[in-house]
């Protein structure tokens, strides 16, 4: 088992609904477990956060500031020989904790657990929040503005998989496919059974690479069953089929070079039904990760 450095990435700056950065200290609040060895707490700067829809920059010089911090915190916890878990905040965030891994990594792959394929560019986006951006960024696709703080190699579209994903906008499922990017649908997951959806993504993402990055979205979950995200989208996956997604990463945990758990938002939440299965999720990692 390794030892395990939970980071805090309390921010919520790439989306227009407030509460994500709550979720983090939420999680960690009462955490008590012998192999986490530290919890590091990083809040970003929200005062005058914008959320004007048609302003596609907004809270930008924040988010990079916030970001190139998470950055450098991951990197750190990388060179200690720990296991970095990134707790968010929004997707946003993974910006920093992705390319942090791959720059200590290697060449590395990524698996996407995602209802959104975040891979919006400035150009294409509609709703301007810049959590929309993060996997295209992370690909090297999305090119300006995001990433300065990074000097090393981006992601190989080729071992980028999406897992879970439904509500993609037009263009910016243009810009998968020209991408290239795997992308396994919920209807996928339903059809197939999450395991074998996993089991696949993990070999796309490790094919001719020294391992995965993996982040999990919360809104991969039905909202019904997992209302307290900041952008629900309908018809998700079940509870079964996102606890079968983490023991499939337990398995292949030899792979798994790092993990973010981003987007609980405790302000939208429900009798605390996605804090229950956050942390299901997180000490399912903690314990066995």
């Amino acid at each position: 088992m390794r030892e395990i450095d939970i980071i805090n990435a309390n921010t919520d700056l790439g989306v227009a609904v407030d509460g994500t950065c709550l979720g983090p200290d939420e999680l960690t609040k009462y955490l008590r477990a012998e192999n986490v060895k530290e919890i590091y707490k990083l809040y970003a700067n929200k005062e005058n956060k914008e959320k004007e829809k048609d302003n596609k920059m907004k809270n930008l010089d924040n988010l990079n500031i916030f970001n190139e911090k998470l950055y450098e915190i991951v990197q750190e916890v990388i060179d200690n020989k720990h296991f970095p878990l990134t707790l968010g905040g929004d997707h946003s965030l993974v910006i920093a904790s992705a390319l942090a891994s791959i720059s200590k990594n290697g060449n590395i792959g990524i698996i996407w657990i995602d209802a959104h394929g975040d891979y919006n560019t400035f150009e294409t986006t509609i709703t301007g929040n810049i959590h929309g951006l993060p996997l295209a960024v992370i690909d090297g696709y999305e090119k300006k503005y995001l990433s300065e703080f990074h000097s090393g190699k981006t992601y190989n579209p080729k071992n980028t998989v999406i897992v879970g994903g439904r509500d993609i906008d037009p263009l910016e499922l243009e810009n998968l496919k020209d991408a290239g990017v795997t992308i396994f649908t919920t209807e996928d997951v339903h059809n197939m059974g999450m395991n074998e959806i996993m089991e696949q993504a993990i070999k796309i993402a490790c094919d001719g690479t020294n391992g995965v990055h993996i982040s999990y979205d919360l809104d991969v979950i039905d909202p019904i069953l997992c209302p307290g995200v900041s952008v629900p989208a309908k018809d998700g996956i079940n509870i079964k089929e996102a606890y079968d997604a983490v023991d499939t990463i337990i398995k292949n945990k030899s792979k798994v070079k790092s993990l973010d758990l981003v987007e609980y938002n405790p302000l939208r939440d429900i009798d605390n039904k996605t804090k229950n299965i956050a942390k299901t999720i997180l000490k399912s990692l903690i314990n066995n990760i």
